[in-house]
């Protein structure tokens, strides 16, 4: 087993934002290396924690990495988007707080067999529950040259969707895409040279929106989106960590519809609709890290925290 020596994105500023209740109910609703679980459920007594991952491994290391702390957590295999089902399935009516880091996990993306990193030559596979049936190599040699460029430029903001798709096509008529090197490659050589200049792999996007796209990443979001309010107790807080803009413009549309009250237009002289704000935005801005912390894990760069409380 990897050495336990990870560190969470934006810790400290979760633990703050989640306002912990020694004696409350706490939801992780991504696992993963369960760097937060670890540091919330030492803040609790008679609380309880409950933790989510689809991933089948991090739910195996799960109890050496919260050593001290199992009495107190209860450990899920699902997707945060079976939030409603999850929680009635544990007679949970309402947490206290919940937290989601929507960044795929650091052992995902460091175990090369797993197909998440375009550095490692691996099985196309990206796949966050290795039980699903959908995997990059299904998508990249079974999806139309069409549906490929959608989801390169959808997911992954690639200007150059169109090229890439086509050469995926081309390459794909001769023999299957079979592995991350392959794609990698391929993607590289459908890009103009001053692409292959630019800081950032030339692959990182397109293996962005293919790893969204096996993982149904952004339905699962909306899907939790639309139950987690109703989760919350009042005076529960939302916590969501995302690392990319289609994740934070989902969070921030949605953060913004619940904490805004009546909607009739303004001449009207009395509110005829009803609406009342559900929650109030704790921070106006999302929170990023700082220079320490960017300093010691660079993967934070992206990471954008917004916290909401249920009123």
């Amino acid at each position: 087993m990897m050495e336990y020596t990870h560190k969470p994105v934006l810790l400290e500023e979760c633990l703050n934002g989640l306002n912990i209740h020694p004696g409350g109910i706490y939801v992780d609703g991504t696992l993963g290396r369960a760097g937060h679980s670890r540091e919330i459920a030492g803040r609790l007594t008679t609380g309880r924690l409950i933790g989510i991952d689809r991933d089948k491994a991090a739910l195996d290391a799960a109890p050496a990495r919260l050593a001290g702390h199992m009495d107190k957590v209860t450990l899920v295999r699902g997707s945060f988007g079976q939030l409603p089902a999850i929680l009635s399935s544990l007679g949970v009516e309402g947490a206290d707080g919940m937290l989601f880091d929507l960044g795929v996990s650091s052992p995902q993306l460091d175990d090369g067999s797993r197909g998440f990193s375009y550095l490692q030559d691996a099985p196309l596979d990206m796949r966050m529950d290795q039980s699903a049936p959908l995997t990059a190599r299904d998508v990249v040699n079974g999806w139309d040259q069409e549906e490929l460029k959608r989801i390169l430029w959808q997911y992954g903001e690639e200007r150059y969707s169109g090229p890439i798709a086509a050469a995926i096509v081309r390459e794909r008529e001769r023999a299957p895409i079979e592995t991350t090197g392959q794609l990698a490659q391929l993607i590289r050589d459908a890009m103009p040279a001053k692409a292959k200049r630019e800081k950032q792999h030339p692959a990182k996007r397109s293996f962005q929106a293919i790893r969204i796209a096996v993982n149904d990443e952004l339905g699962e979001l909306e899907r939790l989106l639309d139950s987690a309010l109703d989760a919350l107790k009042p005076g529960g807080r939302l916590a969501v960590i995302s690392f990319h803009s289609l994740e934070d413009r989902l969070v921030k549309t949605a953060y913004a519809g619940w904490a805004k009250g009546c909607t009739c237009p303004p001449d009207f002289p009395v509110c005829v609709c009803g609406r009342k704000p559900r929650v109030r935005l704790v921070g106006r801005k999302p929170i990023t890290a700082g220079e320490r912390e960017l300093a010691e894990n660079p993967r934070a760069r992206s990471a954008k925290l917004r916290v909401a409380e249920k009123l």
